[in-house]
């Protein structure tokens, strides 16, 4: 299995990230994919992904962190894409969040401009939401994005999923829909097309039901999977296959 979305550069992973890869290892999970989020941890990522066989990375701007943007970091960002472009999958995480205190419309502009950058390296992109599809998809279509990737943490209606489908991204599939209450996101998973769903465990955050308050784990993506078998008519061997094929068409993986 792969987690295509988990932060293991994090610093709450130092004190025992090696002993998370050796149970992952045993668990089936073999690939875990490290987005960016910010300028001044891209080389820690990198650093990690060369140490590690297991991991992967993509780099890119999260917009909870803009407001430490400086032009300089997009330059930056096009340099390391280029230096290791045969190691990197994708372009992320990058999007657009109403929630945070963070200017709309310099989210706007580094999204966009991201996004071109994207285009330019021929690289698939991460895509970060909240309360935020209309614009995601908006921008996407006027700025003719053709590289797809994953929409991570999919919690939106099937119309605005299979919206994201048509414009070549996979849907990304966490530990929101081991909660009963969710009702809409399981609801949407249970009826998109097989060749749309990829794992993803986002740890350290998004817990499972039952782990609230616990650090999230790339250790728990079998759970994940397995909450995601009963929402699915496929069989466990068919489910397995199509979400680490997903991630593999999604994403730069070879």
């Amino acid at each position: 299995m792969i987690d295509s979305h988990c932060h293991l550069d994090f610093s709450c992973f130092d004190y025992d990230r090696e002993q998370v890869l050796e149970n992952c290892k045993k668990l089936s999970v073999d690939t875990i994919v490290i987005p960016g989020t910010q300028a001044n941890q891209w080389q820690n990522q990198i650093d990690l992904c060369h140490l590690n066989p297991q991991l992967r990375f993509a780099l890119g701007l999260h917009p909870y962190f803009l407001s430490q943007f400086t032009p300089s970091d997009l330059v930056e960002l096009t340099r390391l894409l280029e230096q290791h472009s045969n190691k990197v999958v994708a372009l992320g995480e990058i999007g657009l969040d109403t929630h945070i205190d963070v200017d709309w419309q310099l989210q706007k502009h580094v999204f966009e401009q991201q996004l071109t950058i994207a285009k330019n390296q021929l690289l698939p992109v991460i895509l970060h939401h909240r309360n935020s599809h209309n614009e995601l998809i908006r921008i996407l279509k006027a700025s003719k994005f053709n590289r797809g990737g994953i929409v991570h943490a999919f919690s939106g209606s099937l119309q605005e999923a299979q919206t994201y489908v048509d414009l070549g991204f996979k849907i990304g599939v966490g530990g929101g829909i081991t909660y009963p209450r969710a009702n809409k996101t399981r609801n949407v998973i249970s009826q998109l097309p097989l060749t749309s769903l990829v794992l993803e465990t986002d740890a350290p955050d998004m817990p499972l039901m039952g782990k609230q308050g616990e650090r999230n784990s790339p250790e728990y993506l079998p759970e994940i999977f397995e909450c995601l078998l009963t929402l699915r008519n496929e069989t466990k061997e068919q489910l397995q296959q199509a979400c680490t094929q997903n991630v593999q068409a999604g994403l730069r993986l070879g």
